[in-house]
């Protein structure tokens, strides 16, 4: 990829022109004028949100990549947003949900070990020279990231002996890729009535958990007050403060005293912060501090991860899939072979749209995207998203390791 200069650095300049984009895209998507109106009937207004700061990344005016936004948005403000998110939330409602959400996520697990090899198997075929040596091995890291995460990611680096040169590639493949299917699943869930009018899909369990939301909201929303603003603040950043401080010693103590955890991704700080920071908001939710959701803490929360989508579309850069075509065929073939499956085990069983999706993005994208794409159905599911994603730590490296096996046995 050729050198390019980037127009702007600075990162509170950069944070300023996202919530410009965020500003502009909630007051069109909003506006009563009939060409926003036309506009945003076929184009929702969270696609925007994570599309067009990635523009910005791919034409060199922001360098998503050298920014520290997303870390800072995924560090602080995520789980922050999960506590916000997670204050209203039935435990036991969530539960109720039924089994389907979990067959759908081991659906499109199984969907990434298999898709992988059948997309070498397929265009080894056709490009046998571009897609021959050593790429089997860089493609069992992109399977680590897309059933588990980072860790899992670096775990199949190690056990494959990955060359650098050729890991780059699979982490360019692995982010466009993924992202390019995260705009599908958020395009998707705009239209979800409809899909789940099509499989005939049971949506009772998923209308109730957002009914008890909405009667909580309606029944004790008030106009907050600053004092009621600072105590949201209070428990979103003391809780994501408490979250860093048991992760600093919670993973050195693994690393001491049992460093073979390290393939659950348990010695992932970042694993340890969304864990904890979810939990410590499911217990709240049993106390008063409930009561904030009545001032608004879910729509802050809501907020807060609307700031982490144009975070995470910062890290597309579009036209990078010029420099790998071939390797990038393969990344969307696996991707479609992924999505495929997980579309027609949903209309078998006829499960919601929203456990396709969720299922599929706490693979894909892990705990950082998938509250956002459950959030897209309704703020109250994110749990949901983290639920699942947290699972997915736990299988990435045995799930990985099997389809790197296969990625062996078809290699060109």
């Amino acid at each position: 990829m050729q050198e390019t200069t980037v127009l702007i650095t600075n990162d509170a300049v950069v944070l300023g022109i996202l919530a410009v984009i965020l500003g502009l895209v909630f007051y069109t998507s909003h506006s009563e004028n009939r060409y926003c109106k036309a506009f945003y009937r076929y184009v929702p207004a969270l696609l925007l949100c994570y599309f067009l700061p990635s523009l910005l990344n791919s034409f060199g005016i922001i360098d998503g990549e050298g920014s520290s936004l997303y870390k800072m948005a995924s560090r602080y403000l995520l789980p922050a947003s999960l506590v916000l998110l997670t204050l209203s939330v039935d435990f036991k409602a969530i539960l109720g949900l039924g089994p389907k959400a979990l067959i759908m996520f081991l659906t499109g697990t199984a969907g990434i070990i298999i898709g992988g090899p059948l997309a070498l198997l397929m265009l080894g075929q056709l490009y046998p020279e571009a897609l021959g040596g050593d790429i089997w091995k860089g493609m069992t890291t992109i399977a680590g990231s897309w059933i588990g995460g980072g860790a899992n990611q670096a775990a199949m680096k190690e056990v494959f002996n990955v060359d650098g040169s050729i890991f780059s590639v699979m982490i360019t493949v692995d982010v466009i890729v993924a992202n390019i299917w995260m705009a599908v699943l958020l395009f998707m869930a705009s239209r979800a009535s409809y899909f789940d009018q099509k499989t005939g899909a049971d949506t009772s369990a998923i209308r109730h958990l957002q009914q008890k939301i909405e009667q909580y909201q309606a029944e004790n929303a008030r106009i907050p007050q600053v004092t009621d603003l600072i105590l949201i603040l209070a428990v979103a950043f003391g809780v994501t403060g408490l979250s860093h401080l048991l992760a600093d010693l919670i993973v050195p103590w693994i690393e001491r005293e049992a460093p073979y955890l390290e393939v659950y991704s348990l010695t992932s700080s970042f694993f340890w912060i969304v864990v904890i920071a979810t939990t410590v908001g499911l217990l709240l939710s049993g106390t008063k501090v409930r009561k904030l959701e009545a001032v608004g803490a879910s729509k802050l929360g809501t907020v807060f991860l609307y700031i982490l989508v144009a975070t995470i579309g910062m890290h597309m850069d579009v036209t990078a899939i010029l420099d790998y075509p071939e390797m990038f065929l393969v990344g969307i073939v696996w991707m479609a072979f992924h999505g495929g499956l997980m579309l027609f085990v949903a209309r078998l069983i006829k499960a919601p749209l929203f456990y396709m999706a969720v299922g599929s993005q706490a693979n894909v994208g892990g705990a950082a995207s998938a509250p956002v794409v459950a959030a897209a159905f309704h703020p109250s599911l994110a749990p949901v998203g983290v639920l699942l994603a947290v699972l997915g730590y736990g299988l990435g490296t045995y799930g990985a390791y099997i389809c790197g096996l296969i990625l062996q046995q078809v290699a060109p």
